[in-house]
């Protein structure tokens, strides 16, 4: 073997003592939450497909009437010749749907964070980050050359805390959060982040990854509890609720001018396919005539968690936390055994000790199957 092999398989060795080897694993999609994997029928409850909206009539009818007119593929980064017609029409669904001046997409929410935090801040700027936020929050603040302090999760106090030690010595400050925490399903505080932004002159950047489509009626983490929080940044993704793939940015004109010049992901990047955008589209049209649709994940994840007395479920997201991989793993094979998909999470996807089953729910999960998973789960990991 090669030195890089050598080493490729001395890593591996010690991931798999750890039981942190991840290997990717063929698994057929049915009906948007039937699975199929090693020949066995699963219903998953690990899918963010949370309207299942990536196998939808409609949906995968625009996608295909777009790749008639407009071919399977952008041709170029959206700067030259990749900017197709269907690009300014979802921007001015995006900044509709979140109410702000315009909207800029992006090929992913990875690609999108990593632009727009390189694109507003830099070597004499500071971004706080709460410490639980998505890798690629933390990525793009790492490549952005600015300094980075975290605050613990949800702690507002804390955020000030660190504002009032570190802004002074900044020329702008950045605070960035998810919307909804991917791993642990709870809101952030947007409302009070957005007053605590205004008062030490920082900008605020929300990750709705998970929030669009399925909290504050449709249209996201920002608007929850009727109110629109003042984010300045509203980014997210298209290949959660929307059903497809992509990122976008919601925000002021000036902002998104400047990210079509300066994001470095989208100027260096082919655009999107016709066919995702054309997709999403078609999704944002169901949200908004269908609010009512919207609402369905978290009612879900809501009986679930009553059903077992854990705390009210924030999102369509509900963490059943077991501690070691081993163990969350032995509960995966369990509930696959009887006919469940739901994926262990291990480090350093989440902090150590903190394995877990990380259950998603959809608005076309059966209620009877999210009675038996639950009392499953009750009787045999809770021990309820």
């Amino acid at each position: 073997m090669t030195s890089l092999d050598t080493f490729a398989a001395e890593k591996l060795a010690s991931l798999e003592a750890k039981n942190l080897r991840r290997e990717l694993i063929e698994t057929g999609r049915k009906d948007s939450i039937w699975m199929t994997r090693n020949g066995r029928r699963l219903l998953s409850f690990s899918c963010n497909d949370y309207l299942n909206l990536s196998q939808h009539p409609a949906i995968e009818k625009a996608a295909i009437a777009a790749i008639e007119q407009h071919g399977v593929g952008a041709g170029a980064s959206r700067l030259v010749t990749g900017n197709h017609p269907l690009f300014a029409q979802l921007e001015q669904r995006l900044a509709r749907l979140k109410g702000t001046d315009a909207a800029c997409v992006f090929g992913s929410g990875y690609l999108a964070n990593l632009g727009i935090i390189s694109a507003v801040v830099g070597g004499n700027d500071l971004v706080l980050v709460d410490e639980l936020s998505h890798s690629c929050i933390l990525s793009g603040a790492d490549l952005s050359g600015a300094t980075v302090v975290t605050f613990r999760h949800n702690d507002v106090a804390h955020a000030e805390e660190l504002l009032k030690q570190h802004r002074p010595k900044h020329r702008h400050a950045l605070i960035a959060t998810d919307g909804v925490f991917s791993m642990d399903g709870d809101l952030a505080p947007l409302h009070d982040l957005a007053a605590l932004s205004q008062i030490y002159d920082a900008w605020l950047l929300s990750d709705d990854a998970h929030g669009i489509g399925v909290v504050g009626g449709g249209r996201g983490s920002s608007f929850v509890g009727g109110k629109k929080a003042a984010v300045d940044l509203q980014m997210g993704t298209l290949s959660k609720a929307i059903g497809g793939y992509g990122g976008y940015l919601c925000a002021s004109q000036n902002v998104i001018d400047l990210m079509k010049s300066r994001a470095r992901t989208l100027v260096y990047s082919t655009g999107l396919p016709p066919a995702s955008v054309a997709g999403a589209i078609a999704a944002i049209d169901l949200i908004e005539r269908d609010p009512n649709y919207a609402i369905k994940p978290l009612r879900k994840a809501k009986a679930f968690t009553a059903r077992l007395n854990l705390p009210e479920a924030q999102s369509p997201i509900v963490p059943i936390v077991i501690g070691s991989t081993e163990a969350a793993l032995n509960a995966s094979r369990m509930l696959e055994d009887e006919g469940f998909l739901v994926t262990a999470i291990r480090p350093p996807t989440v902090p150590a000790n903190t394995a877990r089953l990380r259950l998603t729910f959809t608005a076309a999960h059966p209620n009877a199957e999210i009675e038996r998973l639950a009392a499953i789960i009750g009787e045999r990991i809770l021990g309820h």
